[in-house]
């Protein structure tokens, strides 16, 4: 990924502003919060979620315009990818939360009785959270979900890139939320990492979760390992497409699988997305069909401009248009590929087979450019996947049973999902997160709470029963009962402890 560290990981990054003095008071009043305890009872829990509910909904066409400055985003794909996904997420955590807080009890064996054995949720403390810009409101608020219905004290650091989300975040999450347990910094990239020093006093936060690219990842994980804080990752890479064009044959299945592609790549963020399709996968011979029907359907879908997001910034649009200056991967565009720099916007655009070593195909494209890699024979892709690093999702549209199962089985990715994209993301039920270069750590729905909180193990026992044989003088008969109880075998052990002998 380091050719990605050179451009996709430095959009725009503003030089390095630590906070200071200012970050570390925020960090002791956090502490003294959670310390207090205020933030464990399921009641407190359960308010500030209700107060995220309500800034949603009161705040939400303040939330619509800020995602507007930042990226160009039409209130409709506003509510669909980040307004609507985070009601949809907070209602099920206030539904859920009692239950993810409960006990679990497990099994404990028989030589233990009498004991009682649970699992018990505890928060970590004061966890920090990086967003990224792409989803400025969704990446900021998805994992606080999380965080708050674990019972944490939370230091949000929305991205410097989207300036009108992060200062929407800041003026209105203390109004509505806890504002001794929840802080909103700001700040360039480094921020986040090295806001906990002051004065030479270190200071470190148990958990840390990012959203955004590996450079920044880095660093944040380079700050982290000198106190030995967890750090849960999502990042992305290149995202494949498989389109199976025998099994998903012609009519509506076809054109369904088109307009599900469209909106993956382009409807998205102008596909500034980390699970966004980067590339289409498809045999030689249906690449033409495939190429007439996305290029019809883009001229319904995005016929006046204000259908898709515009590019983040002007570093990020050079970088795009970049990628189409190589004269190999210009001769292979069939649709689009005109800049508007002046608005930051770069029309959806079709490449076919592009150099496999170019630019375009080494690193995460981040925007609204698609190659289609041709192959023989479908089941091709599945070795062209494997060569690659993990990424964070692989998509295919088929209906074929076996070639479903050779890419669950024959590919590692954070998802895979079948006729459709993106849609993954949305599913409360799944964990969302990645593998490898696409990051560790999964979160959404429950699996947000078990990844803000730490299961501790909790044994209780009686004094009814002392089993001596644990303890020396050893001899061959303690030695025999050791070896029938770590097999659960208490028949032969009752037979071994009374001195007899079992055939």
């Amino acid at each position: 990924m380091d050719p990605m560290a050179a451009s996709v990981e430095e959009i725009g990054a503003a030089a390095p502003q630590p906070l200071g003095l200012h970050a570390v008071q925020h960090l002791g009043e956090l502490r003294s919060t959670f310390e207090s305890g205020r933030t464990r009872p399921l009641a407190w829990r359960q308010s500030q979620l209700r107060g995220l509910l309500r800034l949603l909904a009161e705040k939400e066409e303040e939330a619509f315009r800020a995602l507007h400055d930042d990226l160009g985003k039409h209130r409709a794909e506003a509510y669909r990818d980040e307004v609507g996904v985070l009601i949809k997420s907070a209602n099920a955590a206030l539904r859920e939360v009692g239950k993810w807080v409960a006990p679990e009890k497990v099994w404990a064996p028989l030589v233990a009785f009498p004991a009682n054995a649970q699992v018990v949720p505890e928060p970590l403390g004061v966890v920090l959270i990086f967003s990224c810009w792409n989803f400025p409101l969704g990446l900021s608020l998805e994992p606080l979900i999380g965080a708050i219905a674990a019972g944490n004290a939370v230091v949000l650091k929305p991205s410097e890139l989207a300036p009108a989300t992060a200062k929407f975040l800041e003026d209105n999450i203390g109004d509505y939320m806890d504002a001794t347990a929840v802080k909103v910094i700001q700040g360039a990239p480094r921020s986040g990492s090295s806001s906990w020093s002051t004065d030479g006093t270190r200071s470190s936060s148990p958990h840390r979760k990012i959203s955004g690219c590996p450079r920044v990842a880095r660093m944040v994980m380079a700050a982290a390992s000198k106190h030995l804080t967890p750090v849960a990752l999502e990042l992305g890479g290149k995202c494949p497409c498989i389109f199976d064009s025998a099994s998903v044959g012609t009519g509506r299945n076809l054109q369904t699988s088109v307009n599900r592609v469209i909106f993956a790549k382009w409807s998205s963020c102008a596909g500034q997305a980390c699970v966004a399709i980067d590339y289409i996968l498809v045999e030689e011979r249906f690449a033409p069909t495939l190429i007439k029907m996305l290029k019809s359907t883009l001229k319904r879908f995005m016929a006046d401009s204000d259908q898709m997001a515009r590019i983040v910034n002007a570093r990020h649009f050079q970088r795009l248009s970049g990628l189409l200056k190589d004269p190999a991967v210009a001769a292979s565009v069939l649709h689009g590929g005109k800049l508007d720099a002046k608005n930051l916007c770069i029309e959806p655009t079709i490449l076919l087979n592009p150099p496999l070593d170019s630019a375009i195909m080494t690193e995460e494209i981040f925007g609204p450019l698609l190659p289609i890699i041709t192959a023989e024979k479908i089941e091709d892709s599945i070795a062209f996947v494997r060569a690659r690093p993990k990424p964070l999702a692989v998509y295919a549209f088929t209906n074929c049973a076996s070639l479903k199962r050779r890419i669950v089985e024959e590919t590692s990715s954070g998802s895979v999902t079948f006729n459709d994209a993106v849609v993954q993301y949305g599913i409360d039920t799944l964990p969302f997160g990645g593998v490898g270069q696409s990051g560790f750590g999964q979160y959404h729905g429950k699996y947000s709470f078990e990844m803000f909180s730490h299961k501790k193990a909790v044994l209780k026992r009686g004094f009814l029963v002392e089993a001596m044989l644990r303890y020396p003088p050893w001899d061959e008969q303690k030695i025999a009962m050791m070896r029938h109880l770590y097999r659960y075998d208490y028949v032969r052990f009752i037979f071994t402890f009374f001195g007899l002998s079992r055939t």
